[in-house]
């Protein structure tokens, strides 16, 4: 099918990125795993304000990312999360799902507000405690009421994708068999993530961007491995190329990401770090579920004239080593412009937080390496995925 006609891209306004930070990510059961998820998204929306010099109460509005919206973070968890920070109850708070790009959705919608003219001041961010609420646990809360799944007892749904498992795993699979993708490439990706992870770490590419929780500071993920280890590791499923090495890591974390139009940069004295350059989402085959960021990278490109070869720095959400190395296939990206501080295979996928997170990342290594423009993309659960590109000033 050929791409839509579309008018041209014409913000009214430049949304300003003016500061980007994250807590380390703690392993399932590590060191955050018994933080409230209230208090967790406190610490990453304090640890922003703090070093910037926007009054609170300027905020227009706090846009949160987060998925399994139940117990701690059920009742619109942006909204209890900037209460919990201690900060004016009159700025309103928001909740987005949009799976694992919730975080990355909640600084689209905001730069989008600015460049609409309807705001000047957003926070938007993302939290998620895996540990206190495993993955798909607001999924299967309907069991309870009778309902299996989102899906099971839609005849829509059947009629058109019929009652087949629907899930991450079974989507990475088909994508490693249509891409080609053998258990040995994905290795090797993860391994890299790790390695590149631990370098980042030791050589301190994080320090900007990670704003502490009590005394932990350091990402619990990355760790030592081989491909000699990785291959006695078991399969997923029997016959699957998919081991745990290959996938993403439970994790728990929060992110927060302070935009700003052109009025608020000179009415609050901040400085801009990056420009947004386009903010999009498109969707793909939800049974594939994890191949949209290939469609939705190139619709990005080609709004904006860029080629793959104009972006500098790439962060790709490794959901598992297959999603990123069928995107490199198809974009023909520079793999050593991609993840180049390690992934969510090393350094874990808290969810809801991971979009802001790796928009913290891409910003702190654009500025490292002097690039000019960045390109964030993150697969996501119904087959979608969003796309921000950003300037570095």
């Amino acid at each position: 099918m050929s791409a839509p006609s579309r008018r041209p891209y014409t913000p009214l306004r430049d949304a300003y990125v003016i500061d980007a930070v994250r807590t380390p990510i703690g392993k399932r059961g590590g060191a955050l795993a018994e933080v409230h998820p209230a208090d967790l998204g406190a610490a990453a929306l304090r640890g922003l304000l703090d070093r910037n010099s926007v009054d609170p109460a300027r905020v227009d509005d706090v846009i949160v990312g987060c998925v399994d919206n139940i117990g701690p973070q059920a009742g619109n968890i942006g909204r209890t999360a900037w209460l919990a920070a201690g900060y004016p109850e009159e700025v309103p708070g928001v909740t987005v799902d949009r799976q694992c790009g919730s975080s990355q959705q909640a600084i689209n919608f905001g730069a989008q507000a600015i460049m609409s003219g309807t705001a000047e001041v957003i926070v938007a961010g993302g939290v998620q405690n895996m540990s206190a609420l495993p993955i798909s646990s607001a999924m299967l809360a309907g069991r309870e009421y009778g309902f299996e799944s989102p899906f099971v007892g839609s005849q829509g749904w059947d009629h058109r994708y019929g009652t087949d498992e629907v899930s991450q795993f079974r989507g990475a699979q088909l994508i490693a068999e249509k891409w080609g993708v053998t258990r040995e490439d994905m290795e090797r990706w993860a391994l890299r993530s790790h390695e590149r992870a631990r370098d980042a770490i030791k050589n301190g590419r994080f320090d900007n961007e990670i704003v502490p929780v009590g005394d932990f500071w350091i990402d619990q993920g990355p760790r030592e491995t081989s491909l000699e280890k990785m291959a006695t590791l078991s399969p997923l499923t029997e016959g699957s190329p998919l081991t745990a090495a290959v996938a993403s890591q439970i994790s728990d974390g929060a992110s927060a990401t302070l935009l700003a139009s052109d009025w608020a940069v000179e009415e609050f004295g901040l400085r801009p770090r990056a420009r947004v350059h386009h903010v999009s989402a498109r969707g793909a085959d939800p049974i594939f579920m994890l191949t949209a960021p290939i469609p939705a990278t190139k619709w990005a490109l080609r709004q904006t004239g860029l080629g793959i070869e104009d972006i500098d720095v790439v962060e790709i959400n490794e959901a598992f080593a297959s999603v990123v190395l069928a995107w490199l296939q198809e974009t023909g990206a520079d793999p050593a412009k991609v993840n180049v501080n390690g992934g969510a295979i090393a350094l874990g996928h808290p969810l809801g937080a991971t979009g802001a997170k790796l928009f913290a990342t891409l910003l702190n290594e654009l500025e490292r390496v002097e690039g000019r423009y960045g390109l964030l993309v993150i697969c996501e659960g119904g087959g979608t995925a969003n796309v921000t590109i950003i300037e570095r000033l």
